[in-house]
């Protein structure tokens, strides 16, 4: 057996960046010592989700990669800990910004960076407004507990962004996320929709996946009114996309599940999902319309 304990986080954000970070170092702490190894937090949790409004004032919350204190705080936590974090934070590269993540190994060391490949834009998410859509193409990293592919947020939608990271060899899928209301219907309730479009990336993909979201209502500082309550409910699935475990949609907290990926990967192989795939059939997929130039 190959076993690997992963765990799922998630908490609420205030404008206290400090107060932010020592929140979830607690609970990885926490996660640690329920026997997590790669342990996850959710997206850029150093702030409250500032992308909920438009103002140029938010730029001053990115940090460079190779100066960043919110790097340093996690390798240094990471290395004592001996475990791997995905790290989500905002990224400014030159005149460029991205919405960015490293993976810290267990020793403290950031092994990559990934920039998040599709950028969203609605009320309340006006994400292109701040960043530039990623460069690095999907990543998967060799970490001392296994190999793991991690995307971020609205990645989480799209079955190209798991169907790569699987093909790329990742043993299990991370998504740091922050997603809750729609400031333009208040009616609207995506998460269960959330939840199953991820179960599906699972299953269709043998490879089991570990979501965490925020959790509480942030207001825009500067246009009255305009607040989205994230709904939590981070979890963890299965290969098979049956869910583990999963958070309310309120509570501070931890998820914590063991795989055996020697397991995993006989139930990937015996499905043949991956033996009989036709890639040369695929290509509607890399078109915008689905309409193939030339009549190819």
């Amino acid at each position: 057996m190959t076993m690997v304990s992963v765990a799922a986080t998630q908490m609420a954000c205030s404008w206290n960046r400090d107060e932010n970070i020592a929140r979830a170092e607690k609970l990885v702490r926490e996660a640690a010592a329920k026997g997590a190894q790669i342990i996850l937090i959710q997206e850029l949790f150093e702030a409250p989700y500032f992308c909920i409004d438009q103002s140029p004032e938010h730029f001053a919350l990115a940090q460079e990669v190779d100066n960043s204190p919110l790097i340093r705080h996690f390798q240094a936590l990471a290395e004592e800990l001996e475990v791997v974090l995905p790290l989500s934070f905002f990224e400014r590269a030159g005149t460029a910004y991205y919405n960015s993540l490293v993976v810290i190994d267990a020793d403290g060391s950031v092994l990559d960076l990934y920039r998040k490949t599709h950028i969203p834009n609605g009320p309340g998410y006006q994400e292109k407004q701040f960043f530039t859509p990623g460069d690095t193409g999907f990543k998967v990293w060799q970490t001392r507990y296994a190999k793991i592919g991690v995307a971020i947020c609205w990645d989480q939608w799209f079955p190209e962004t798991a169907r790569s990271l699987a093909l790329m060899g990742a043993e299990l899928i991370f998504y740091p996320t922050a997603i809750g209301s729609e400031p333009q219907d208040a009616t609207l309730d995506s998460q269960p929709h959330w939840t199953r479009t991820q179960q599906g990336h699972a299953a269709a993909n043998l490879v089991p996946v570990i979501a965490s979201n925020r959790i509480g209502t942030e207001q825009s500082k500067f246009i009255e009114g305009l607040e989205i309550t994230f709904y939590g409910s981070s979890f963890i699935t299965d290969e098979f996309g049956a869910l583990v475990q999963q958070a309310d949609k309120t509570s501070e907290g931890v998820l914590v599940h063991s795989f055996d990926l020697e397991q995993v990967a006989k139930h990937r192989a015996s499905w043949g999902v991956f033996r009989d795939r036709r890639p040369a059939m695929y290509s509607a997929v890399q078109t915008s319309d689905g309409k193939l130039q030339g009549g190819r």
